[in-house]
């Protein structure tokens, strides 16, 4: 099986991690337990994801002027991943604030910084994805050079897996060219029968797992590993790098892969340093669903 080349269009922020008892309640103040920063954002977290799950990776997009610029960039390229594609704009980085509580759920609120300045594609982002296996996408970047990037790859036979967080209205247009949509319960919900327009759906389901129906309306669901879980920031990001890895050898086998990755991701603090590799993936695999991992 050869090695898949993914291009991932996205964000990229410094994950700014507050850890508490409970998240506050609106007027509360609550007294936390710990802080750190992480490299996170939704794109390089699933550039990162899918590098580490055993994939070949250029990432597209922008980091900002700012201190955690070298940071930022240090992470995908530690990673393995390709930034080429990786501009830098005048001014801050992206940022996303988020409270962990005790449970491990979360709380985030992300400010765009540079990418919310990444407009338009250069030659070099076209040609990686006319040349990618995979073009991955989420909506932490501007509609309008997701919606190029899109049409570039439907154009170049390039398949287009879409995590369409945070949930918002889309063009037609852009629907019509998504093979794959992964999105969670939630945003299952929000989004609705549009999502009957895409080929294929796979909807995370957290402890459970997650489901696949394709085109001709066959469900697959598939289960998860067991694990203790201390943050959930990130699962989904290293679910969809996972997925987009493994989508050539069907969805089945695809989503095992993914629910074991976005199972692991959610035993350690923050994002992107949460993402498993992929020997730690299969060795969950390995352990059966339901089974905590070697």
């Amino acid at each position: 099986m050869t090695t898949p080349l993914i291009a991932v269009l996205g964000s990229i922020n410094m994950d700014l991690v507050t850890t508490t008892d409970h998240r506050p309640a609106p007027g509360e103040t609550v007294l936390g337990r710990g802080f750190t920063m992480v490299p996170g954002g939704k794109g390089a977290n699933q550039a990162v994801a899918a590098s580490r799950a055993g994939g070949q990776v250029m990432f597209l997009g922008a980091i900002g002027t700012d201190v955690f610029a070298p940071r930022l960039r240090a992470v995908l390229t530690g990673a393995g991943v390709d930034t080429t594609g990786l501009r830098t704009i005048e001014g801050p980085s992206g940022i996303a604030s988020i409270v962990v509580d005790a449970g491990g759920e979360n709380s985030i609120i992300v400010v765009g910084g540079a990418n919310a300045e990444l407009r338009g594609l250069r030659a070099g982002d076209l040609a990686a994805v006319a040349a990618a296996d995979i073009l991955l996408c989420q909506l932490e970047v501007p509609i309008p050079t997701i919606e190029e990037a899109v049409r570039h790859a439907r154009d170049n036979g390039t398949t287009v897996i879409l995590n369409p967080s945070p949930a918002q209205r889309l063009p037609a247009g852009l629907w019509s060219r998504v093979d794959v949509a992964v999105v969670n319960r939630g945003e299952a919900e929000d989004l609705g029968d549009t999502l009957d327009r895409v080929p294929h759906l796979v909807v995370t389901l957290g402890a459970d797992g997650a489901r696949h129906r394709g085109p001709d309306g066959t469900q697959t669901s598939v289960a998860g590993p067991a694990v203790d879980v201390i943050d959930t920031t990130g699962a989904g990001d290293a679910f969809a790098g996972a997925l987009a890895v493994r989508w050539s050898r069907g969805p089945a086998a695809a989503l095992r892969f993914a629910c074991a990755a976005g199972a692991l991701a959610t035993t350690v603090l923050g994002a992107s340093a949460a993402i498993p590799s992929r020997a730690d993936i299969e060795a969950a695999l390995s352990a059966g669903p339901g089974e905590p991992p070697p």
